[in-house]
């Protein structure tokens, strides 16, 4: 099997009612929400930030960003720690706030649609693709631009982001 027909593996999650993805080479852990602590002069999309074994390291409301209403906190909620190339500087980890943790799924390229240019819920350039999975359709998110927006971009200048180790 060569890697142009591999499946991709993707971790899958939910966030309201719909169901998105990200790539699982980004993941580094999933975390029980167990809270945050609120941080001042954050940008809206930024919960807070976590004590991650000594490292603080920022949350990312996914729902503020992706411009809906806050979820409430629920027995499911989990923070999805990832680590995003920041390009010459390394790279940095950030937590994803989501309503609930599903699966990792594996998703063949044939199966995967380019991101719509409108009609979308969802700005395209935050999306890799749709995948097909059981007949239902997943949100593939770019982690790297959800989480490189030019807010994000200022607090990794600042040196509020926790550089990857």
């Amino acid at each position: 099997m060569n890697t142009m027909t591999m499946p991709a593996q993707y971790l899958s999650f939910m966030l309201g009612q719909e169901m998105f993805a990200i790539g699982i080479l980004a993941v580094r852990e999933i975390l029980e929400y167990a809270g945050v602590t609120p941080v001042p002069q954050m940008p809206a999309c930024i919960s807070g930030v976590i004590n991650l074994r000594g490292t603080a390291v920022p949350v990312l409301d996914l729902a503020r960003r992706l411009e809906r209403a806050p979820s409430p906190i629920g027995k499911r909620t989990c923070i999805i720690v990832v680590e995003v190339d920041s390009g010459d500087d390394g790279a940095f980890v950030i937590g994803i706030l989501v309503d609930a943790v599903n699966a990792v799924l594996d998703i063949p390229p044939a199966e995967i649609e380019p991101a719509p240019s409108f009609g979308a819920q969802v700005r395209a350039e935050l999306l890799q693709g749709i995948g097909k999975v059981d007949g239902r359709f997943v949100l593939l998110l770019n982690v790297q631009h959800v989480v490189a927006a030019s807010e994000l971009a200022a607090l990794a200048e600042g040196g509020a982001l926790a550089q990857a180790s």
